[in-house]
C-alpha cells in the first residue's frame, strides 16, 4: 500500500487544539477522508475520522491496524501539513 496523495488544510483558529483537516489516497484508488491534525502536549498527531456512538464515546471509522502503517499516515500528513498554506483573515474556519 502506498499513500499516493495529501490534501491538508490548515485551520486558523488559535484556540483550537484542531490545526488542521487531511484527506489521504491510497493507491490511487481509495481515500480517507477528514483526519484530523491536532496540537498534543508533545507536538502534532492525527486523529483518523470517527464517529459518536449510542454511549457518547467515539469509534475511528476508518483506522492503521499497525504501528507501521499508523507511522506511514502520520508523517506524509505532517509532512504535508509543514508546506501547506495558511489560511487566510476571510475563510470560515469549519469545526
Amino acid at each position: 500500500m502506498e499513500i499516493t496523495s495529501v490534501n491538508v488544510r490548515k485551520i486558523s483558529k488559535d484556540s483550537s487544539r484542531m490545526k488542521g483537516i487531511a484527506s489521504v489516497l491510497l493507491d490511487d484508488s481509495f481515500a480517507v477522508h477528514d483526519i484530523r491534525i491536532i496540537e498534543g502536549d508533545n507536538g502534532l498527531f492525527i486523529a483518523m475520522p470517527s464517529r459518536k456512538t449510542a454511549t457518547g464515546g467515539y469509534r475511528d471509522i476508518a483506522h492503521p491496524i499497525n504501528p507501521k502503517t499508523r507511522a506511514m499516515f502520520e508523517k506524509a500528513i505532517l509532512d504535508a501539513y509543514a508546506t501547506a498554506e495558511e489560511p487566510s483573515e476571510d475563510e470560515e474556519v469549519e469545526e
